[in-house]
Order: C-alpha cells, then structure tokens, then sequence
C-alpha cells in the first residue's frame, strides 16, 4: 500500500503515454529515492518547462521563443510545408536529414468521435500560411492510420482549394526489410507508390 502522496505521484505518471502502473510506481519510488537536489531540479526543469514552452507563432511547433528554431533559420525553404501531427514528427524528420523546408504542427489528427475538427488543429492557420507565405509545395506527413489518412485527405483539398501543390510522405518497405516479413498493406503501399528507377 503506497502512501497517499506516493498515490498521487504515481496517478500522475500513469497519466503520460506508455507508462502503465507498475513502470509509474517504479518511476515514482525511484523520483522519491533520489538525492533532494537532484529532484527538486528535475522539479523546477519541468517547471519552467510548464511555464516557459509555447507554440511557434507560424508552425506551432515547441518553443519558448515567438519562432522557434527552425523557422527562425533563414537557411530553410520558405516555399517546402510539411504538415505532421506532434512535435515527435518533427523530431523524427530533423534527425532523418534530409528535409530543409518548414513545418506546420497539427497536434492531433481528425477523429470526430473524440471531438477533434478542423478547429482544432490549427486550419485556419494553415490556410494562411499557404495563401500568404508563398508555399509552393505542402508535403503531408500525418500518420498511416485511418485518421491519418482522412486528415492527409481533407488537408489535400483544401490545399489544392487555395491553388497550392500538395505530395504525400511515401511509405511502403522499409530499408534492409524483406518481403517476406512485411505485412500485405506495407507492400501494397510500396507497389502503388512505386517510383522511376
């Protein structure tokens, strides 16, 4: 039986994705153990982070500053958009290379059974950012789910609404895969978005 405060603490933890109850009592009783200075500065780091972090006034990605870091970078292409769902995306993105274009973050993806629409992904914005700032390709790159892809489809036209050219992320075998071992959807994918060799 955990103390009452303990209880609290690992209810909170639970709360973060993919940690169940037993990893966030694990968390807890190891947070509590910890030297006091090294916890109270684990307390005021996420504490400033609470307080400090916000979105990027044009991509909505994290930042404590009005632009965050990539919008801030003159070296990017102003006219590349890549559309994803979190922030992770774009972590995800930046550390694959690659890519020198700019983001727009959705937080989310269409489900309107848990009540997310097009408000609430930031569309209006998005509307903005391809009318004004002289976008000429938004890449879509929201997940492989049904939802991803309902999004990716609504995104497409409205896009192409405003004149704008849009591409999908691709998406099929991944490298040093074998064909064996890869689901039929995968291969279906890759054999429909086959490309020149």
């Amino acid at each position: 039986m955990l103390s009452p405060l303990l209880e609290s603490l690992v209810k909170a933890l639970s709360a973060l994705p993919g940690i169940g109850r037993k990893t966030a009592q694990r968390l807890a009783i190891h947070l509590v153990s910890l030297r006091p200075e090294v916890a109270s500065e684990l307390s005021m780091a996420l504490s400033d982070a609470v307080d400090q972090i916000g979105k990027c006034q044009n991509c909505r990605n994290l930042t404590e500053q009005g632009l965050c870091n990539i919008c801030a970078d003159p070296k990017r292409d102003e006219k590349l958009l890549c559309v994803v769902e979190s922030p992770m995306d774009v972590l995800a993105i930046e550390s694959a290379g690659g890519y020198r274009g700019r983001y727009f973050v959705l937080y989310g993806r269409l489900s309107p059974i848990d009540g997310i629409g097009p408000g609430q992904l930031g569309l209006r914005d998005l509307d903005t950012l391809v009318s004004t700032c002289g976008i000429e390709e938004v890449i879509l790159a929201t997940n492989l789910t049904v939802e991803g892809e309902a999004t990716a489809h609504f995104i497409s036209d409205r896009v192409k609404a405003l004149g704008g050219k849009v591409s999908r992320i691709a998406h099929g075998v991944p490298t040093g895969g074998e064909l064996e071992f890869i689901d039929s959807q995968t291969l279906g994918f890759a054999i429909q978005g086959r490309a020149s060799y």
